[in-house]
């Protein structure tokens, strides 16, 4: 499933620059239109400008995204595409895992009675999620005695929580990326304003504003996707600690329940 989300983020990616490169196109192309009927249509364009439309958001956000600079926003874009995908493949993957552990105890608890042992490893095989794989590792060490069942339960457990956090080191990751791919472009837009006041040889607001603009844009669209990122990773890790916690009660229950079972 990860391997599917990774790929549907690398088909967004490239459909996504596409559009950006043909945006590019078309507005070369409006522009050389446009100047070739402004002899034509003085009227027009004077009423336009007398009434000016406001632009779709859209349409907003892409001149943002070509000001800023294609290279640093691209990568900004890219982070938020591949933190999104694995995100959204472990929200996915722990609304899975989750698991209601007290009905899951009452059939457990049933099935030993009734059937015995083998009875409780059935219900524990036909149930998804890892508190039934808990289980099952434990009940298959039940003929070895209650402290064999203990360490069972730990080591495993161990081994789902590592599965249930896996993929996490990506969000952080590309939270930590996406702020300093900003503070680049922050830093080169500066560059940027500096040398053409040292070309022009003069300081002047048209001259800087365009480096700080460039600054600003980078900065935010960083800003921006570190924010997403840092609240789905928040959820992410509530999750895990939900169901960490939930697995940690039902063991605890099991083997009290394999205790009296035995003294049956």
């Amino acid at each position: 499933m990860k391997k599917f989300f990774m790929f549907l983020a690398v088909m967004g990616l490239m459909t996504f620059t596409a559009q950006y490169a043909s945006a590019q196109d078309g507005d070369s192309l409006a522009t050389a239109d446009s100047s070739e009927l402004v002899a034509f249509e003085p009227a027009a364009e004077a009423a336009a400008e007398e009434a000016p439309a406001e632009a779709p958001m859209h349409q907003e956000i892409k001149r943002l995204f070509i000001e800023g600079g294609a290279g640093f926003m691209a990568t900004i874009i890219a982070c938020l595409v591949f933190g999104l995908a694995v995100a959204i493949e472990r929200i996915i993957y722990l609304n899975l895992a989750s698991t209601n552990t007290e009905k899951l105890l009452k059939k457990v608890e049933d099935a030993l009675n009734n059937g015995g042992v083998e009875a409780a490893k059935d219900v524990c095989r036909d149930t998804r999620g890892p508190v039934a794989s808990i289980f099952y590792q434990g009940l298959l060490r039940y003929d070895k005695g209650v402290e064999e069942v203990e360490k069972s339960i730990t080591s495993y457990g161990s081994v789902q929580m590592g599965q249930l956090e896996g993929g996490l080191s990506w969000v952080t990751l590309f939270i930590a990326i996406a702020p300093m791919l900003g503070f680049m472009g922050t830093v080169i837009g500066m560059i940027q304003a500096f040398d053409e006041i040292q070309r022009a040889g003069d300081i002047s607001p048209t001259l800087v504003a365009g480096g700080m603009k460039v600054a600003l844009i980078t900065t935010v669209g960083g800003l921006i996707v570190a924010i997403i990122l840092q609240i789905l990773y928040n959820y992410l890790v509530a999750k895990v600690d939900g169901i960490v916690l939930s697995m940690e009660d039902a063991s605890i229950s099991l083997v009290d329940m394999i205790v009296k079972y035995q003294n049956k």
